[in-house]
């Protein structure tokens, strides 16, 4: 069943993806002006962060399958921290849009970009629940099955990425 999820959100995030990067063709303006309010380094340690986690979390699930449940733990956790973490700069970096008058109800822009990534940290904050749950018994296929849901979130971020910080 996981994978069926798995395939459904790629299909989601694929069309919004896709919607924005349509919509950036009919207002190029208003999307290189937002584009240039955004911070690509904070981006890009999220990335790091985040492909981090992904490697935790493969780690993780290598140790489950070892039989190695406290090893599993705590790949499993590093990983939640570090989706945490990336929880903490997008919102660090959300405040800073905000302040700077940037926000939903704005230019097609920022609708777009505050309804893609957030989306995504939603799914980041998800996958660190599915994580936590299926750490508590490390069961192999348990913990195998979070991390491929994990590695969902981490695709869908090293795609979005260059489409929303570096394109242009």
């Amino acid at each position: 069943m996981m994978w069926v999820l798995i395939l459904s959100e790629f299909v989601v995030f694929g069309a919004m993806l896709c919607a924005f990067a349509v919509t950036r063709r009919l207002h190029p303006e208003v999307f290189a002006a937002g584009q240039a309010q955004l911070s690509p380094a904070l981006a890009a340690l999220n990335t790091a962060v985040l492909a981090t986690s992904g490697w935790c979390a493969a780690r993780g699930a290598e140790a489950a399958g070892l039989r190695r449940p406290g090893r599993a733990r705590a790949w499993i956790a590093t990983a939640i921290v570090l989706g945490l973490g990336f929880l903490g700069v997008k919102g660090f970096e959300y405040a800073g849009e905000i302040a700077a008058g940037h926000g939903l109800e704005g230019d097609v822009f920022f609708t777009l970009y505050f309804l893609l990534t957030g989306f995504h940290a939603l799914h980041v904050a998800l996958g660190a629940v599915i994580l936590g749950v299926v750490a508590w018994g490390a069961d192999d296929e348990a913990v195998e099955t979070g991390a491929a849901f994990w590695h969902m979130v981490d695709l869908v971020w090293i795609v979005m990425f260059p489409v929303v910080y570096l394109i242009g």
